[in-house]
């Protein structure tokens, strides 16, 4: 019925909770699958393999790196006087409304 490995473990754990010796299944549930042990590496051997990861990481250019930050404050200038136009349009259409400050 289950394709993928998520269902089937999702049904294994259904079945055992029908398969409880409280339904009257009287089954014993199915043990998990043992993990193996992860190995255990020293700090000098733990910093060569961050050094080696950081090697295989494409970093931006400085002029990648310039250009992207200066389009963020572009649209933080953009964003902040669209939002400043729409609350003081707002602001105006309430005051209209309810008559305050007239």
């Amino acid at each position: 019925m289950a394709s993928n490995e998520a269902t089937k473990k999702m049904d294994v754990g259904r079945n055992a909770a029908r398969n409880t010796p409280a339904r009257g299944g009287g089954g014993a549930s199915p043990t998990p699958p043992v993990r193996p042990a992860q190995k255990r590496v020293g700090p000098f051997e733990f910093l060569q393999q961050v050094r080696d990861e950081g090697r295989k990481v494409t970093w931006p250019t400085r002029k990648e790196t310039l250009v992207t930050t200066l389009m963020v404050f572009v649209m933080v200038v953009v964003a902040s006087v669209f939002f400043t136009v729409v609350d003081q349009v707002l602001r105006y259409a309430v005051t209209l409304v309810l008559g305050i400050g007239a």
